[in-house]
């Protein structure tokens, strides 16, 4: 993903961008503070992500994606996004379409050992450090910094 650096709403501007959204899953841990990742279905690490959902504020549908892809039951999401940038969502089928991602902060107070998604998923508390050397996007690297 690419980071565009002055992220106004990128879906007002060209309206063939799709919003997404993505959740920084974050816990105090024994050597300080980790994120939570996930594996995307290519085997890559990234943050629980997905598509805004009818009926639900986008921090909403981010704690929903948290819950589906990572098994999060108890979480405090952030009213507004803590990080925003620009990349391309690539489909299964190698389709591409320019995204705009909206990352919440969901402060994590629960996990579940069965949820929606964990028969095709691995996930993994890391540290800061750890994270930004395991995400291959960019922008989730950069989001790190919020928290």
């Amino acid at each position: 993903m690419t980071i565009a650096p002055d992220f106004t709403d990128a879906t007002k501007a060209d309206p063939k961008v799709r919003v997404q959204v993505a959740a920084l899953c974050h816990r105090k841990g024994p050597k300080g503070r980790e994120v939570l990742l996930v594996t995307s279905s290519r085997g890559r690490w990234i943050l629980p992500k997905g598509w805004p959902i009818e009926g639900k504020t986008d921090g909403e549908a981010a704690l929903q994606e948290a819950w589906e892809e990572a098994g999060v039951r108890d979480g405090r999401v952030t009213d507004k996004p803590i990080a925003k940038f620009r990349g391309v969502k690539r489909f299964d089928d190698g389709k591409e379409v320019p995204a705009s991602v909206r990352v919440y902060g969901v402060k994590v107070r629960g996990l579940s050992g069965k949820f929606p998604e964990g028969d095709r998923r691995e996930r993994r508390w890391v540290s800061i450090t750890k994270a930004a050397k395991m995400l291959a996007d960019k922008g989730f690297r950069q989001a790190l910094k919020a928290v």
